[in-house]
């Protein structure tokens, strides 16, 4: 979490992780449980040996990623949103320019009210899913549509933004 400015323009990153859900819990469970129990159907049937050695390590390299993160980056007007899985394989998935913003608030902030009533558009999601942590919405207009995206900026990235287009970002 990062911040430069200088008279070209401003840069701040943050990053938070996802909250674990019940369901990549669950795929998790699922996978150790099927492993180990082809382990000791191993004993009785000699060839479920190899399913279950192949499902070892089939299981050794994808759990790591059925974790997330997402990492933002703020550089002069541009907010770009990233994934990350596994603590290791990275993907660019958006990028949002401050001309683009209508309103940066904070998710219970009145400045939204008169976008919460509209069913149009597409949310996304970029935000940790944790109750502690302060999550931002973003309401922007891509190609016509109505984009409202979830996202937990570090104080710095607000700062930043707010230097950058003072009118659309609002902390309160």
């Amino acid at each position: 979490m990062d911040i430069t400015s200088n008279s070209n323009g401003s840069y701040a990153e943050a990053g938070v992780k996802k909250k674990e859900t019940i369901t990549t819990m669950g795929i998790r469970v699922l996978m150790i449980a099927l492993a180990v129990l082809l382990f000791f159907a191993a004993f009785v049937i000699r060839w479920m040996m190899i399913i279950a050695a192949a499902l070892i390590c089939i299981d050794i390299l994808l759990i790591p990623f059925l974790k997330t993160e997402y990492e933002y980056i703020f550089c002069d007007g541009q907010l770009d949103f990233d994934r990350i899985n596994g603590g290791a394989r990275r993907k660019h998935i958006l990028r949002i320019d401050l001309e683009e913003v209508e309103v940066v608030a904070p998710k219970n902030s009145h400045a939204l009210d008169q976008f919460r009533s509209s069913t149009q558009g597409t949310t996304k999601d970029f935000s940790s899913g944790s109750d502690q942590g302060r999550t931002y919405v973003i309401i922007a207009r891509q190609n016509g549509n109505l984009l409202k995206i979830l996202f937990e900026p570090s104080e710095k990235m607000i700062t930043c933004m707010k230097n950058k287009s003072p009118r659309k970002v609002m902390e309160y």
